[in-house]
């Protein structure tokens, strides 16, 4: 159930209106921010990241959010990371809505550890209490978008989670050696849901779990105080049980 009265889409036509959007004209993403703060503040930055993307007719996160078969919500086009315009029918370029299907490399090694880090990620984002207490998946309350393979402009962050505070930590997985290019990559992330989604008070960190954790890499965490780096085990025990009394 809507927030307000009208929905969160219908509330952003209600910005366009009144910022005269129109042609080649153009807009900031804070700008909108700063709209709904003014106007709406109960809705977050994270609802409203989620259907600037759901309305980009360019932007390829767009299939995550369920956008209308029949056009209603081809409205912007993204002009870079920030600025947005009116979708223009004749010359601009639609990303198919399709979901993308993604399959393991056909390496068999390569296909064991991508099977690997889907298992790791989808039995952390069950067990987020192993990492720290009270550390949950985030969940956009209205979209009802899990932190799970959260799209990020594009890319993934495999687990997007809220601490206890209610501050974002960004996980990332590498059940292979844990190289040092992890870190921009999660660097990246970081900033993205600091700059989309982080509101004033919150703060954005970041955890990398890894099968084994490098020189390289703790060498590239050196100094990065809101990173954290874990090392994981596997195991499986078996214990062969008697048939009968």
């Amino acid at each position: 159930m809507p927030i307000y009265e009208k929905n969160t889409t219908e509330l952003m036509k209600d910005f366009f209106k009144n910022i005269g959007l129109q042609g080649k004209k153009t807009f900031k993403r804070e700008e909108l921010y700063n709209w709904f703060n003014k106007n709406y503040p109960l809705l977050k930055k994270s609802t409203l990241s989620c259907h600037l993307a759901k309305l980009s007719v360019n932007v390829s996160a767009r299939k995550f959010y369920n956008p209308r078969t029949d056009g209603l919500d081809d409205i912007l086009f993204r002009i870079d990371t920030d600025t947005f315009r009116l979708y223009d029918k004749t010359n601009d370029e639609v990303i198919t809505t399709e979901p993308t299907k993604v399959y393991p490399p056909d390496n068999d090694e390569k296909g064991q550890e991508f099977a690997y880090e889907k298992d790791l990620q989808n039995f952390l984002a069950r067990n987020m209490l192993i990492l720290e207490p009270d550390l949950r998946l985030y969940e956009d309350e209205e979209t009802g978008k899990s932190g799970l393979e959260y799209p990020v402009d594009g890319r993934f962050i495999d687990i997007l989670a809220l601490d206890k505070n209610d501050n974002f930590v960004v996980i990332e997985l590498k059940v292979s050696r844990g190289y040092d290019k992890v870190v921009g990559q999660l660097l990246r992330y970081k900033n993205w849901i600091k700059r989309n989604m982080a509101e004033n008070d919150q703060k954005v960190r970041g955890i990398i779990i890894c099968k084994e954790i490098t020189d390289d890499l703790l060498l590239a965490c050196d100094g990065l105080d809101d990173i954290e780096l874990f090392e994981y085990e596997l195991y499986l025990k078996l214990q062969k049980k008697k048939i009968g009394i």
